[in-house]
Order: structure tokens, then C-alpha cells, then sequence
């Protein structure tokens, strides 16, 4: 285990921890799972020789298992659960915390290195404390599947994280619309000022507003996810920086603020 990933351990919730606010849709599952394409996103000793391990899966969401004898030198399953690494695994047990029984690795995917790695952990950290556990997030999965890539394959970070970032709002249900005035249920105009209220959508600017200020075109382009114009993608970071910190709740972003040090992102 890395050391960015005993990070993320000490401040994700732990498998018997309270859940998040967003009600899980789905129950705590079948007996025995076989087969199931998933991604670990962090892991972190349990007893003398196992691990818990926080998995996105394609089809149950995000769930947590136990991965008995995982950390002996001999342990097929030692170096298999790594973080990036698209795997099959499967599962045993209706609790919240599983009981791993098989996991492989798939390949298929290139490696992500160097800076791209940190933005990586970021998209980790963002799924364990957005996502509800057993809440199946299919779309998603392929959207986390497609910024891998776009981030093994040197595509602009800044880019490929900002629409990451919508596409988890919009699966968890807490999006705000963008396209739209609030106050005059028009499309927004690409020349005014508008401010974006977490809960209701864009509304018109105005002098004593303190939220982030972005223009129409802004919001215009964040829907079409387009992000070629550097004025959008500064004004972008700046609005999902926000709406963020809104529905974490005030909980920070660790990796976030090292990709700040690092990237200005």
C-alpha cells in the first residue's frame, strides 16, 4: 500500500462508519458475486495478514471487502489489488463488509505515471466520500474508466478532471442545472455574469454575490463539455472547486490540495 493510500484510509469512512447523507438504493446484495469488473480505490491493513479493501464495481456500486491473507508474501491477491488496475473479482456475504474470494487482473489499460498517478488518487478520494456504498453507478464506472485513460494517454488533466467531476454530480443525483436562469427560466445568456446556487442551478449575478462569478459561455461550455477556451477551464475550477466543498459538507479534499500545490488545478 502506497503511502497516498494509507493517506486516503486515514480519512475515508470506514466500512461500519456512518454512511453518507445520500440514501443507498439498493440492498446489501447477493451471496456470492463471481466475476464482476471493478477498481480498487484504497486499502488498509486489517489484523496481522488481511486488508479492507474499498472497491467501485460495475454493477454494485461501491462495497467493501475483506481480502483475507492478502498481505502474506505468498498471497496471490498481494499483488493483484493495486489501485488503477482494472480487475474480476469476486465476493461472498449480504453485510456491508464482504468477504473477498478471487480477484484478477483484466489489463487492457495503459498506466497512469507521474502527476497523472495524484489525479488519479484525487478521482479515488472524490468516489469513497461522494458515492454511497451498494449504490450502483454504471455510467459512472465507464466515465471513471474513460478519465483513466484520457489521463494515461497525457490528454490535458485539468480537462479530463473537470468533467469527471460534473459526470459525479450528475450521477449522484446533485447537479446543479446549469443551462438554465432560475430567476428567468430562459437559457443563460453566453454574455452575462451568473453565480450557480448548489441546491438550485445558475441565476444572474449580483454585486453582493461572494460566490464564484462565471459567465454564460461558461456554463454554456460545461454542458457541451468544452473546455478548449483557457477562460472556461479557469472559471470551471473555480465553480466545481465550489460546488464541491458544498456537497462534501466542508470535509477537504486531500489530494486536492496537493494537485493545488502541484498543478494550480
Amino acid at each position: 500500500m502506497t503511502s497516498l493510500d494509507a493517506h486516503l484510509a486515514a480519512t475515508a469512512p470506514a466500512p461500519d462508519g456512518p454512511a453518507p447523507a445520500r440514501r443507498s438504493r439498493v440492498s446489501a446484495g447477493n451471496t456470492r458475486v463471481n466475476g464482476q469488473p471493478a477498481f480498487v480505490l484504497h486499502s488498509y491493513p486489517y489484523k496481522e495478514t488481511s486488508l479492507i479493501v474499498d472497491l467501485f464495481t460495475r454493477d454494485y456500486g461501491r462495497i467493501a471487502v475483506v481480502a483475507k491473507g492478502a498481505k502474506r508474501p505468498l498471497s496471490k491477491l498481494r499483488g493483484v489489488l493495486q489501485t488503477f488496475q482494472p480487475l474480476s473479482v469476486s465476493w461472498s456475504g449480504k453485510s456491508e463488509l464482504r468477504t473477498l474470494i478471487d480477484a484478477e487482473w483484466v489489463g487492457g489499460m495503459l498506466p497512469i505515471e507521474r502527476t497523472a498517478l495524484l489525479c488519479g488518487f484525487y478521482l479515488n478520494e472524490l468516489l469513497v466520500k461522494l458515492i454511497a456504498r451498494d449504490d450502483p453507478h454504471r455510467a459512472l464506472f465507464d466515465h471513471y474508466i474513460a478519465t483513466l485513460n484520457e489521463l494515461a494517454h497525457d490528454e490535458p488533466a485539468q480537462i479530463a478532471l473537470r468533467k469527471f467531476e460534473r459526470a459525479l454530480l450528475k450521477e449522484t443525483g446533485v447537479a446543479a442545472d446549469l443551462k438554465r436562469s432560475t430567476t428567468t427560466r430562459e437559457t443563460v445568456d453566453a454574455a452575462l455574469d451568473y453565480v450557480v446556487d448548489p441546491e438550485k442551478g445558475a441565476r444572474e449575478a449580483r454585486v453582493s454575490d461572494v460566490w464564484p462569478v462565471v459567465t454564460g459561455k461558461t456554463l454554456l461550455d460545461m454542458e457541451r463539455e468544452d473546455y478548449a477556451d483557457p477562460s472556461t477551464q479557469a472559471q470551471s475550477k473555480q465553480l466545481m472547486r465550489f460546488l464541491l466543498a458544498h456537497h462534501l459538507g466542508g470535509v477537504p479534499l486531500n489530494t486536492r490540495q496537493i494537485l493545488i500545490d502541484l498543478m494550480q488545478l
